[in-house]
């Protein structure tokens, strides 16, 4: 995607009184990558809202967090970034590992927690990881991976290539400590790290004007030297087109970006978030500026990309989807003598007990867990067959629960029309 026309995004508000961002109209590029960019959308999208349906069956434990409304913000930064590049999410990053190059198969496996996923089934939905494709993860921890991103743009530096990184992080991150402790030593150190507050608008629950004191988001990490810009997150060329410049200035000059993409998640905080704290008004304006609608409605009118080759588009998405659905149902879970691998990386340095497993009449070290007998492993097997029992229950649950009771769009397993809004 190259960059036709430049401009810096200025805030404006909507009905709502939510900070918006006003993009600088940018000329379509070729055909061929608008027709990437528009099917990664809507592959992101229906896989997102396949997952939710997942989650609904049981198949997904723990937490899920859903970028449905920010694939935009997603595809426009990760196009930018070279094969070299580093990118480092939040724990909503589904998106993420399929706009960088992550098979969706072995992201839903991961979701999943089967052995075939791209984290071995150890990570789950907050914490996929593809060294393959320099996506260092997903992050549970709220700002957690700031600190880690100086530390690879550090790497890159002392490595003497001319790699750079992306940061993902949200809103209520930029209240976090880490947050200006890693603007501080990534300007004093001159790193090439871009960093991308994805302001959709609330932390969590918390509308951002109640969370920040300042709420141009961009402008947040200028007394620590950090210079910042804003973008329409919900058009993916102005993006592209920020993203583009910031990893330029960070690449080329050493001097470390804030961007900010303004943008909204049409789907709860997670999957158990019943949105009482917004009103069905405020999701269906926004809405309207639906990332994958806006963009394949220009692609129509400017004559790139017809109706008719969109549904197509579209239903070779939902194709994929599926076939990740069942290329998750049939991989194996891991083997329970794997539960102690790669917990740590062992050493010679220092000797002791990293890990004690409980489960079986002799106390041992996890780390030794493949040399027990068949006592340990009968246990073992009982524990888990325990836990699928209980497993199905929480199922049954949730195949009888409705989507929530807020104001907000229910997090159930509705499907927007035609890659986009309904």
């Amino acid at each position: 995607m190259e960059e036709q026309v430049t401009g810096r995004a200025e805030e404006s508000e909507n009905g709502s009184g939510d900070v918006v961002a006003e993009a600088t109209h940018r000329d379509l590029p070729d055909r061929e990558t608008c027709t990437a960019v528009l099917s990664k959308m809507m592959l992101i999208r229906r896989f997102e809202e396949r997952a939710g349906e997942m989650y609904a069956k049981a198949k997904i434990g723990g937490f899920l967090h859903l970028c449905i409304g920010e694939e935009a913000t997603v595809v426009g930064a990760t196009q930018a970034l070279r094969d070299g590049d580093f990118l480092l999410s939040t724990y909503r990053e589904h998106g993420q590992a399929i706009g960088r190059g992550t098979h969706p198969n072995a992201v839903m496996a991961e979701l999943f927690g089967k052995v075939d996923g791209c984290s071995k089934g150890r990570g789950g939905s907050m914490h996929l990881f593809d060294w393959e494709r320099r996506f260092l993860g997903g992050y549970g921890i709220v700002g957690g991976n700031l600190p880690l991103a100086a530390g690879v743009g550090l790497a890159c530096d002392y490595g003497g290539t001319d790699d750079a990184v992306l940061c993902m992080f949200g809103d209520g991150a930029s209240n976090q400590g880490t947050f200006g402790e890693t603007m501080n030593l990534a300007a004093l150190w001159k790193l090439p790290v871009v960093f991308m507050v994805i302001n959709n608008q609330f932390g969590m629950g918390t509308s951002l004007e109640r969370h920040s004191a300042v709420t141009d988001l961009s402008r947040k990490a200028d007394g620590f030297g950090v210079p910042g810009a804003r973008c329409d997150g919900m058009d993916v060329l102005d993006v592209h087109a920020h993203t583009c410049e910031a990893l330029q200035k960070a690449r080329e000059d050493r001097h470390p970006q804030l961007l900010e993409a303004v943008t909204y998640r049409f789907r709860g905080h997670s999957m158990a978030d019943p949105e009482e704290y917004r009103s069905k008004e405020q999701v269906e304006e926004w809405r309207r500026r639906d990332p994958i609608v806006g963009f394949g409605k220009r692609l129509a009118e400017e004559k790139v990309i017809s109706k008719k080759q969109q549904k197509e588009l579209d239903e070779a998405a939902i194709a994929t989807v599926d076939e990740a659905v069942r290329f998750a149902d049939a991989s194996p879970l891991p083997d329970l003598d794997s539960l102690y691998d790669d917990l740590y990386v062992y050493g010679d340095q220092l000797q002791g007990w990293w890990t004690v497993d409980e489960r079986s009449p002799e106390t041992h070290r996890g780390e030794d867990e493949r040399s027990q007998g068949d006592v340990a492993r009968g246990l073992r097997e009982a524990g888990a067959a325990y836990a699928a029992t209980e497993r199905q229950k929480t199922r049954g649950q949730r195949e009888g629960q409705s989507g929530g009771d807020g104001e907000g769009e229910p997090a159930g397993d509705v499907r927007d029309e035609e890659g986009g809004g309904q």
